[in-house]
């Protein structure tokens, strides 16, 4: 790695809002950086992966009938995954409520988050958009909600509206999705430290603390 990047490090992250394990995936990268005493110095870029860009943008879909339909997963196995995970996100201190969930098109999201990383606030975006859909079971198609949580993230609200009615950085979400494809992604959470070192998955604390080091050398 060269000096620069010794003295600092940009990890990307694809993830979808709609996905549980990226929302336990930030939060565990999140702690890995709080111990680690260079974890000032690191930039979190997040990119866009879409697991189910086929739902409609203006209508939000029931979760379990979405994964009994998509998925072909029983009912009662759907019921007790969403459980399990509620469950590891409580350790977490995460708040999942599967039954407030509205599944939706997240492009639009995905756009905003985009212009939130140019303004400098996309983590703070990302944060909210999670815990707007997995806690708060908002519906992160809704251009007014959108528009709510980029104000919360500290975003200025008209100019995130006109991002989320408009195609304004749709060809960034396309960009992202390719590299993915080029990367041979195929699943979310996705870290890839350094350009150089990956981790997939939710993975435990320590995974992410050992992949740090590692790219730091």
């Amino acid at each position: 790695m060269s000096e620069v990047g010794v003295e600092q490090l940009t990890i990307e992250v694809w993830s979808d809002i709609m996905c549980p394990f990226c929302f336990l995936g930030d939060e565990l990268l999140t702690r890995a950086l709080a111990l680690d005493p260079r974890g000032e110095r690191v930039i979190v870029r997040y990119r866009s992966y879409q697991l189910m860009p086929q739902l409609p943008e203006e209508r939000a879909v029931d979760l379990i009938d979405l994964l009994v339909r998509e998925k072909g997963i029983p009912r009662e196995r759907a019921l007790a995954m969403n459980a399990q995970i509620e469950a590891r996100g409580a350790e977490l201190g995460l708040s999942f409520h599967f039954d407030r969930v509205k599944a939706v098109n997240t492009r639009r999201a995905h756009r905003l988050s985009h212009f939130a990383a140019q303004a400098g606030a996309q983590r703070a975006l990302m944060r909210r958009l999670f815990e707007g859909y997995f806690t708060e079971g908002l519906n992160l198609a809704s251009p007014a909600v959108l528009t709510q949580l980029a104000e919360e993230a500290g975003l200025d609200g008209a100019a995130a509206t006109e991002v989320v009615v408009s195609d304004a950085f749709d060809h960034a979400v396309s960009a992202d999705q390719r590299r993915a494809a080029e990367l041979g992604i195929s699943g979310v959470p996705f870290f890839l430290l350094g350009g150089q070192l990956a981790v997939s998955g939710a993975q435990p604390l320590e995974v992410f603390q050992r992949a740090l080091e590692r790219a730091w050398a």
